[in-house]
């Protein structure tokens, strides 16, 4: 997944969580069409409680010279985070969850890729877990996130079986504030219903940020980008 959605409606926050985070999720802009390097709404632990804070999508870890990185760091594999260079030391002590009405995925089966929006089947919220650092070297200070991805059979194919780790939401205290959990057992955690449907390939563009990126398009819809197609772009998988 390269590109998730933060529309959230003040009634689809669950009652798991205080009335506070009801407000700041659903106060905050509408995104249709987040991507790499771009800002979130991510709860974290802050003083003991469970906050909403903004951090931006791509994990920075707090030892790197610059407020970058030469690779992809928006998403972490479930099974290698614990114990890789980047993400071992937030994995134990900075845990986060991204809220988000779905994700978009390409369906890399046919001649050309299709962009798909995932979603709960009952509509819900979903919750993905993740983990963050800060980054400190200059100021201002730069807290930034990354996804946690694994095997999901959930997802409907012809889509890959592979995406974000989703937590429900009697779960998401435990995520952010018991120590870290055996990676094999969080992988065990059941995974909702999921449902896909063909969206237009204008979600390629971080310039395009509108609900109509949600609306179905036909996926044989002739696209004006598909010119600019780039295969190792937002279309690679997990």
């Amino acid at each position: 997944m390269r590109r998730f959605v933060q529309a959230i409606a003040a009634d689809a926050v669950p009652g798991a969580l205080s009335a506070d985070i009801g407000v700041a999720l659903s106060d905050a802009p509408p995104r249709y069409n987040i991507a790499s390097n771009g800002d979130a709404r991510v709860l974290l632990m802050h003083d003991g409680e469970v906050a909403v804070d903004t951090l931006r999508w791509g994990l920075v870890p707090r030892w790197s010279k610059l407020p970058e990185t030469a690779y992809s760091t928006i998403t972490a594999r479930l099974n290698r985070a614990p114990t890789s260079r980047i993400y071992a030391r937030p994995w134990a002590s900075r845990r986060c969850v991204v809220p988000m009405n779905g994700y978009y995925k390409w369906d890399r089966s046919g001649a050309r890729p299709v962009p798909h929006f995932i979603q709960a089947r009952s509509g819900e919220l979903l919750f993905a877990a993740g983990v963050w650092d800060l980054w400190e070297r200059e100021l201002p200070p730069l807290a930034s996130f990354a996804l946690l991805t694994m095997p999901n059979t959930a997802i409907p194919r012809p889509l890959s079986p592979d995406g974000p780790l989703f937590l429900p939401a009697s779960k998401l205290f435990a995520w952010l504030s018991d120590p870290a959990p055996d990676p094999t057992r969080i992988a065990g955690t059941p995974q909702p219903e999921l449902e896909a449907y063909p969206v237009s390939k204008r979600i390629r563009s971080r310039d395009v940020d509108d609900y109509t990126l949600l609306e179905p398009a036909p996926p044989d819809a002739p696209d004006e980008t598909d010119d600019d197609f780039d295969p190792d772009g937002d279309v690679d998988e997990d």
